[in-house]
Order: C-alpha cells, then structure tokens, then sequence
C-alpha cells in the first residue's frame, strides 16, 4: 500500500509537527495530576442540567430536585463510560495501523494520540469506578465495512470518520462541563483537560479524514458504495447520540420505565433540537468535506 496522501505530505506534516509540538508542551501527568476526593458529594450536580437528557422536556418538570441530581450522578458516569468504551476502540484501530505501509507520515503523531488516549481511558474509567461503582456495559453497532467492503481503504476512512465522530460529540460535552461553575474542581478538571487533548486531535482527524475522503472519492468509487458509507455513518451518528439514552441510568437513577422514557424522550422535539446543537460541528465538518449531503 502506497503512503498515505503523498500529494499532501509537505502540508499534512507541518500540522502533524505543530500538533506534536503542542502535546509535548501540553503533556501531563494523569497519575499525579489528578487530586481525587474520598467522594463526590451527591446533593450536587455531577452533570451540567443543560446536558441531561430529559433537559427542555415535561419529563424534567416531573422529577424534584433531588431526583434531577441523582439522574445527574448516573448520566456522568455513562458519559465517561461511553468514553471509556469508545477510547478503546480508537485506541485499537489507531495500534492496527502505527508504522504500517500506507501511515509512514501519520505514525509519530499516532505515538501522542495513543498515549494521550490512553491516559483519558485511565482516568474517566477511575472516575467510574470511584463515584459510581461500576462502568456502564458498550452497546455496540457492527461496521459492515469488513464484510461488504473489503477495500482497505473505505476501512482507512470508516475507522478515522468513526473516531472523529465520536471525539467531536465528546468534546460537545467536555467544553460545557469544564465551564460549569456549578460542578464539582475534580469534574471540571477532568472535562477540560480532555478538551485541551481533543482539540489536537480533532484537529488531526478532520484534516486526516477530508484527505482520506478526497483520495477515496479520487479512485473512482460508485454512487452505491458512496451512499453506503454515508447511511453507515448516519446510523453511527445517530447511534452514538442515543447511547446518551440509558435504560439502566434511568433505573440507576429510580426512574420507572426506563425503556418507555427512552423512547419518549428521542421522539421529542425538545431532544431533536438538543442533537442538533451537539452534532453541530459534527454535520457541518463532514457536509464541508463532501462526505454527507447537506
């Protein structure tokens, strides 16, 4: 395999050395940075109420306030089990291609992704682990990349479009909980220093997939492979937006009916509004791109 983008060497490499530059500058360490109390206290927010998903609907007007904090507590900890199951993946396909033929000049960026991503994994599983007790269990949807499309190159794009995809989304959050006064020093922290990491590798990903799309669309893929992967990635999309959506949080947080409550609250208007503002950046890099119609 040919390395990847060779056209665009010269550009890619002078954002991946600034990238590099600026996670040198940047690096910390998590095992010693983090000042992690006994516990959290639970007549508080762990999660920004703007961020809850009964937010803006009459399902939040019913609950007290005790019962919004408590749904609160649960949703932080499935947020950063989300995390913790969607590092993972990344983390496996970015190891699957480090100093392969095909990413000779991605590579030594991949080496701060990787430890990066690796510290973020350690610290929001602890998180869960500490405060909640438990991390959430991954609800997972199956590429059919592999089967249907052994092309390593619609791989190549799925994998990184998966991962900024779900990085952006992420990062919706973590610039919202870093803000919020109203949240615990240690949930703030936690927040803004991923957000400090993602915005690298946003940065990378978006110019890595454009690339990616750019040279896949140059090789002459066909309209129906071209409308498979732009289904395949709404359905990501959407799919990562629901996991927001949990049963077991709303049993966790002794709502009945968590499944019913769950189908209400994705048909809601409110909610469809509330997508729309975290997908944001999402849609609008990949519309840019070409990669999803407008």
């Amino acid at each position: 395999m040919h390395s990847v983008l060779p056209e665009h060497s010269d550009e890619f490499r002078t954002l991946l050395d600034r990238l590099s530059e600026k996670a040198t500058a940047d690096y910390y360490n998590p095992f010693t940075t983090f000042d992690w109390p006994k516990a959290l206290p639970e007549d508080a927010y762990w999660m920004s109420r703007e961020l809850l998903t009964v937010h803006g609907t009459e399902y939040a007007d019913d609950l007290t306030p005790d019962q919004l904090k408590r749904l609160s507590r649960w949703e932080s900890v499935n947020f950063y089990s989300l995390n913790v199951h969607g590092i993972r993946d990344l983390l496996i396909e970015v190891m699957r291609r480090v100093h392969t033929p095909g990413f000779e000049v991605p590579s030594e960026f991949f080496h701060h992704f990787v430890g990066e991503e690796n510290d973020h994994m350690w610290f929001f599983a602890t998180f869960c682990l500490r405060y909640g007790g438990k991390i959430y269990p991954e609800k997972k949807l199956r590429s059919p990349a592999a089967a249907a499309q052994p092309d390593p190159r619609i791989e190549n794009f799925l994998v990184f479009a998966r991962i900024l995809v779900f990085e952006q989304i992420v990062d919706h959050y973590n610039a919202h909980l870093a803000q919020d006064a109203q949240l615990h020093a240690t949930i703030r922290h936690i927040n803004a220093l991923h957000h400090q990491d993602e915005s690298r590798h946003i940065a990378f990903g978006r110019r890595l997939v454009h690339l990616l799309w750019d040279e896949l669309t140059a090789s002459g893929i066909d309209d129906r492979v071209r409308q498979d992967i732009r289904a395949y990635l709404r359905r990501y999309i959407a799919h990562s937006v629901e996991s927001f959506y949990s049963p077991a949080v709303y049993r966790d947080a002794g709502i009945p009916d968590g499944f019913a409550l769950r189908q209400r609250l994705l048909a809601h208007p409110a909610r469809h509004a509330a997508h729309q503002r975290v997908l944001r950046k999402t849609t609008d890099s990949l519309v840019r791109m070409g990669v999803l119609d407008a």
